[in-house]
């Protein structure tokens, strides 16, 4: 796992260029600003750190990102509340909500201690709210400064999970409609397949794709991991330029969605209704080969077995993809509220130190949620999905960076969604027109709005 976090590290360019030189230095001594654990050294191994902290009169509210991982946090939180005494509250935001949640629970009295941002962007908003980490012991846990997320001399968040999506297939499926893995190495091979399964889709007894629902437990599959592509490669070639997007390959882009929606399990005009557990439905259901997703998706489709489950690199027809990897990144940062008390920041450093070097935390964390996470007391991850992700590695393979950071804004994602919407119900030169006029046009000024 040291390994791959090493090599992770060389796919991570947005982190990298977003982060800033941080001072390391620990000369505070007040424990809420120290962020050493009560009961602990501070340090973490995978043998040390067990020992959860004593209570300390405070509690923990955490507002968790990630709704496919709610019942594993409860049950952490409980494991903690448990062994400590110490009450740890987690709450879920459903799909899509998270910042409109996030925004009403901090205008509460008792606001989140813990929340997330989802890298520069995120902060910006929430910056005046966080807890400077440099000096905590959760900091100190890091195995790259990498992973942290600086302004100014300060941590203000950090990256609790590394990630991966790309296009998860049934193996099975695949070779009962005559293909395998092998057959796929850029987009017209894609293609290939995808179009010959389409056309015996009613002789096979299944579709290539998943729907592609656009509800708010779903569009964020391709408002901001699909889009993703498009940005990539728009920086690879020109460098990055967060101020603007030109939509060099927002043809790509086009290419790709034509695909996913025109030879899937629904009719693209179905598309607004379809949600997330429709997709996850008709996947585990063998209603369809393909599923856009990522390791983080494993529990959902682990009853098809994991002999069962392999994962593509999304090919969207750049030259040279066939050298193309999955994507791999992070969008996940913790945040400490500086606004609670004295007493709840403690107890959030703590329980924070403890998720990632007892063995109880990290277990959960990679076993449990499947997670990969820049700690050093990671344990390795038992999901079979993100062993493909480290074989592409291993194969030489260049990963895909998540440039989700230098995204500007929610509502630019949400234009293009509604516009992904409205062309897949309407398949024209027009209606992508406006696709490209929200990605290009809404980002110059949802840039403007954030940057002044």
């Amino acid at each position: 796992m040291k390994k791959l976090i090493a090599l992770l590290l060389a796919a991570l360019m947005v982190v990298g260029l977003f982060a800033a030189c941080t001072d390391t230095g620990t000369e505070s001594t007040d424990p809420a600003e120290n962020g050493t654990p009560t009961g602990t050294e501070g340090e973490g191994t995978e043998d040390e750190g067990t020992e959860a902290p004593a209570a300390g009169g405070g509690s923990v509210y955490y507002l968790n990102f990630k709704p496919e991982q709610d019942e594993d946090w409860q049950n952490l939180a409980k494991v903690y509340t448990d062994l400590t005494g110490v009450e740890v509250t987690v709450l879920t935001a459903a799909a899509g909500t998270y910042e409109e949640t996030l925004m009403a629970e901090m205008a509460k009295s008792e606001a989140p201690t813990l929340f997330q941002v989802n890298g520069p962007v995120g902060l910006a908003n929430w910056k005046d709210y966080c807890l400077d980490l440099s000096g905590s012991a959760l900091y100190g846990e890091l195995t790259s400064d990498d992973f942290a997320l600086t302004e100014d001399g300060a941590v203000y968040g950090i990256a609790y999970v590394i990630e991966t999506y790309g296009i998860i297939y049934n193996k099975a499926l695949l070779e009962q409609a005559g293909y395998t893995e092998a057959d796929i190495t850029d987009f017209d091979s894609l293609k290939a397949v995808v179009e010959d399964i389409t056309a015996r889709s009613e002789e096979l007894g299944f579709a290539a794709f998943t729907s592609a629902g656009m509800d708010g437990s779903s569009d964020w599959r391709f408002k901001t991991h699909l889009a993703n592509l498009p940005i990539y490669y728009e920086y690879e070639a020109e460098g990055v330029h967060a101020e603007a997007i030109h939509g060099t390959y927002l043809d790509n882009y086009r290419a790709i969605w034509d695909l996913y929606i025109n030879n899937a399990t629904c009719s693209p005009a179905e598309l607004s209704a379809k949600t997330g557990d429709d997709a996850v439905s008709e996947f585990v259901n063998g209603q369809a080969v393909f599923y856009q997703n990522g390791t983080w998706a494993y529990n959902d489709v682990s009853s098809l077995g994991d002999e069962n489950l392999g994962m593509l690199p999304i090919y969207i027809g750049v030259d040279g993809e066939e050298n193309q990897g999955l994507c791999t990144g992070s969008e996940n940062y913790w945040c400490v509220n500086k606004d609670a008390s004295e007493e709840d920041i403690q107890a959030t450093l703590d329980f924070l130190y403890w998720v990632v070097t007892s063995k109880e935390g990290t277990a959960a964390l990679a076993d449990e949620m499947g997670f990969v996470i820049p700690f050093k007391a990671a344990k390795e991850t038992s999901n079979p999905l993100v062993a493909i992700s480290e074989q592409y590695i291993a194969d030489g393979k260049k990963s895909v960076d998540w440039c989700f950071p230098t995204m500007p804004s929610e509502e630019w994602k949400n234009g293009v969604g509604s516009a992904l919407t409205a062309y897949a119900a309407n398949q024209n030169d027009d209606t992508w027109a406006a696709v490209v006029t929200a990605f290009v046009d809404g980002w110059a000024t949802e840039y403007q709005l954030a940057n002044g």
